[in-house]
């Protein structure tokens, strides 16, 4: 019994390492180096323990919870605000903007009723334009001798340097656009110029000449003693060409070229040649130029350019008809240029009502067309017109080319306006036929019979309109006497099928005295260092021509000038 309490005692004692009593028989153990291990492992397992007991706390999961929330919220949030602003239906099929579909024709049939049995006082052309301008006294042209002395400080020699050769690229206004800066490159540099080229272009396809739509006798003319022109290049010059222009090396200009580049690129060739070939020469220079330069422009396209005899003899019936038959108004008309060919069309990438059948044509047009976009305003002039106040008894031009699919899309206009003429409504076969194969010649008519009317209507820009603008700004005191509507604010309420008849006729009351404001207003961009066209706004620089030029564009008769005098003084 005792031997085995001694032996428990022993070991009970021998756990640390040591012994109780040195006289024991067996030498004491070395320290158990598990021992540190097992310590390490509890103490890790302690903290294991101990942190999973923390998150297992309600405070750490509640705010593992609000975490959670904190972010799956808001987004929650943001997705509930853009499903309440927008459907989701307009998220994946968004609506069209005001102005991509063609809605003119809804709005058309829902107010026709309301339109043909308006019968509220109508507006009388004598009436339209309320606003006057005064204009400033007028200065006279320089003469010859005052722009010679100017001259002399740009160039090296009095006497001419050679000979200017020009191609005219473009439609009518652009060939006379031209026309007008080869006369100022020509007067700039005391070059000879030759009568214009016009260069036949794959899309207007007419191949006439200068002389075939201008005066050439007159251009000589009125030019003498400010810049000589000449018919062709003299004999020897021809004899170096192997009598062939285009063996002439043709000279680049870049768009818009100043003064100094004339002058610094151009003259140097010009004297060493004696002749510069340029091509092509649309918008080949700027429009900020001296005065007495500006002056070159002014009296070639309001008094040189006088358009020939067969194109100035027929526009003079056409004008004398159009008067005839606006009896109701005392001879006055509305003009309106509208742009509805078939290119014009396709290229406007927009969808009209005409189905499937439209479709496939414009796409075979797009194919082998331009490789250019269009925008176009919507077929509205009758119902803008109607809404200003014109009444069905109102005598209208419509100045255009061959309209695509006229019949259809012209409904609408002649319903509301039956006393529509075209020129091939006035003119007779016979007196189209040598004009019909030749779009500038037919351009030069519209031209003629708009300038002259009460009321000049466009619809898009162009150089057609912008040079008629500034032609009857010149011959009307400074009033341009024409509707340019606002396109964004007629998209907008054409885009709208449930606007009454009455809520539109006041918009467009409105916008008709912001037409008759700005027709009489010059641009503002003219207080700037870039000056804006003198063809659309030809006052001040070519005012002191008025009195000369009041009617170079039509040689007419005393006896026309008092017929029409209700039109051409209006």
């Amino acid at each position: 019994m005792k031997s085995k309490t001694h032996i428990q005692t022993t070991n009970s004692t021998s756990c640390n390492g040591y012994t109780s009593e040195s006289s024991s028989s067996s030498p004491p153990p070395s320290p158990r180096r598990r021992s540190g291990v097992s310590h390490f492992r509890r103490r890790v397992h302690s903290t294991t323990h101990l942190h999973s007991r923390r998150c297992t706390t309600p405070g750490w999961v509640s705010f593992r919870r609000c975490l959670r929330y904190c972010l799956f919220l808001p987004l929650l949030y943001v997705c509930g605000l853009i499903l309440c602003v927008c459907p989701f239906s307009a998220i994946l099929r968004p609506r069209p903007l005001p102005g991509s579909v063609y809605r003119s024709h809804e709005f058309f049939q829902n107010l026709w009723p309301d339109i043909y049995s308006d019968n509220s006082s109508s507006i009388k052309l004598s009436s339209v334009w309320r606003y006057r301008r005064r204009l400033q006294e007028q200065k006279p042209c320089p003469s010859v001798q005052t722009i010679n002395a100017r001259m002399r400080k740009y160039l090296e020699t009095s006497e001419p340097n050679g000979y200017l050769i020009v191609e005219a690229n473009g439609g009518l206004n652009q060939q006379r656009s031209s026309i007008c800066n080869a006369v100022a490159v020509a007067g700039l540099l005391d070059a000879v110029l030759v009568i214009p080229r016009f260069e036949f272009h794959s899309v207007w396809r007419d191949p006439s000449k200068f002389g075939d739509i201008f005066d050439e006798e007159h251009f000589i003319t009125a030019l003498e003693g400010y810049v000589k022109v000449v018919r062709e290049l003299p004999e020897l010059l021809l004899e170096k060409y192997d009598y062939n222009v285009s063996n002439i090396s043709t000279l680049r200009v870049q768009a818009w070229a100043p003064i100094k580049y004339y002058l610094k690129e151009v003259y140097p060739v010009l004297l060493q040649q004696g002749v510069v070939h340029i091509a092509p020469f649309a918008n080949r220079l700027a429009m900020n130029i001296p005065p007495h330069i500006q002056y070159f422009r002014c009296l070639t396209n309001y008094n040189a350019l006088k358009f020939s005899l067969p194109i100035s003899t027929l526009a003079k019936k056409l004008v004398d008809r159009m008067v005839e038959r606006s009896s109701a108004s005392s001879g006055k008309y509305v003009s309106v240029h509208l742009r509805f060919e078939e290119d014009m069309v396709a290229f406007s990438c927009c969808a009209y009502d005409g189905g499937e059948t439209e479709i496939f044509e414009m796409d075979s047009i797009r194919e082998k067309g331009w490789r250019r976009k269009f925008k176009r305003k919507e077929h509205v002039v009758g119902m803008m017109l109607r809404g200003m106040g014109f009444d069905n008894n109102t005598s209208i031009y419509l100045a255009s080319g061959k309209i695509y699919q006229a019949e259809r899309n012209l409904a609408p206009l002649l319903k509301m306006f039956p006393l529509l003429q075209t020129k091939e409504a006035l003119a007779t076969p016979d007196e189209l036929a040598p004009f019909k194969e030749y779009s500038s010649r037919l351009a030069a008519l519209d031209y003629i019979v708009c300038l002259y009317s009460e009321v000049f209507v466009t619809t898009q820009g162009g150089n057609f309109p912008h040079f008629l603008m500034g032609h009857r700004r010149f011959i009307y005191d400074g009033h341009a006497k024409t509707i340019k509507p606002d396109k964004r604010k007629l998209v907008v309420l054409l885009h709208n099928t449930s606007l009454s008849w009455k809520s539109f006729k006041d918009e467009m009351g409105m916008m008709l005295k912001e037409c008759d404001r700005e027709s009489m207003m010059e641009s503002t961009i003219r207080k700037s260092r870039r000056k804006t066209s003198i063809y659309t706004y030809p006052f001040p620089e070519c005012s002191c021509l008025r009195q000369q030029s009041q009617n170079s564009i039509l040689d007419q008769s005393i006896e026309y000038r008092e017929r029409n005098h209700i039109v051409l003084t209006a």
